[in-house]
């Protein structure tokens, strides 16, 4: 999701001007992308940024992303990646992720990224079933917010211990803490945050990045 209110636009602006560092294939796909009328899906630039910093810190090679829409995020990451490294990517759209298809080749980085077109717990729970517990190393999980639960439990079990996930909009545009906000997402949201706050498998950090952004990282 796009820039949250949490920080004045001024020194978001200003965030911006003296840490970005936006290579041009990623800029042409978030332009192209802000003509979609569904342009607040995509990740902010400076988001982007940060989970290929995180790819570096962590020494990550496979990775999962839940959630590809156009495929900025994992446009990022596969720039971040060795050369060696793969990305096992979950949606279930044709349509927008045809634009990321397109955006990857032309960054040289379509071969690393196996784009899955079907619903991600499948794809999650087969993963499993062939034996691929512990052998990732990040995750990023920015999908429908019902089954955030979901997606984060098969990720631990992919996830190495030392791995990292990384979950976005967790913080909701402020209406997690609005009592009155009783739709799906919302209430799913204040449930999925409770359940990491006291979940002792992970060590946890929730930042105000973007919308939100919980990192969480495999003991």
């Amino acid at each position: 999701m796009a820039r949250g209110p949490f920080f004045p636009e001024d020194i978001s602006d200003y965030l911006l001007s003296v840490s970005l560092r936006e290579p041009p294939v990623l800029r042409r796909l978030r332009e192209e992308t802000a003509a979609l009328s569904n342009k607040q899906l995509q990740i902010p630039p400076e988001h982007g940024q940060f989970m290929a910093l995180l790819i570096q810190l962590t020494g990550a090679r496979r990775t999962l992303e839940v959630g590809v829409f156009t495929g900025y995020s994992s446009l990022a990451v596969a720039l971040a990646l060795p050369p060696d490294g793969r990305i096992v990517a979950c949606d279930v759209s044709e349509e927008f992720t045809a634009m990321a298809r397109r955006y990857w080749r032309e960054a040289g980085v379509d071969h690393m990224i196996d784009l899955r077109i079907r619903p991600a717990m499948e794809t999650l729970t087969e993963l499993m079933v062939q034996g691929q517990r512990g052998r990732f190393d990040f995750a990023f999980i920015d999908a429908d917010k019902t089954n955030y639960e979901g997606y984060y439990e098969c990720a631990l079990e992919l996830l190495r211990p030392g791995g990292l996930i990384m979950v976005d909009n967790v913080l909701w545009s402020g209406r997690v803490l609005d009592p009155s906000d009783q739709t799906p997402d919302t209430v799913a949201l204040r449930a999925f945050n409770k359940k990491l706050l006291g979940d002792s498998r992970v060590t946890l950090s929730v930042i105000p990045l973007g919308d939100g952004v919980t990192l969480a990282l495999k003991r």
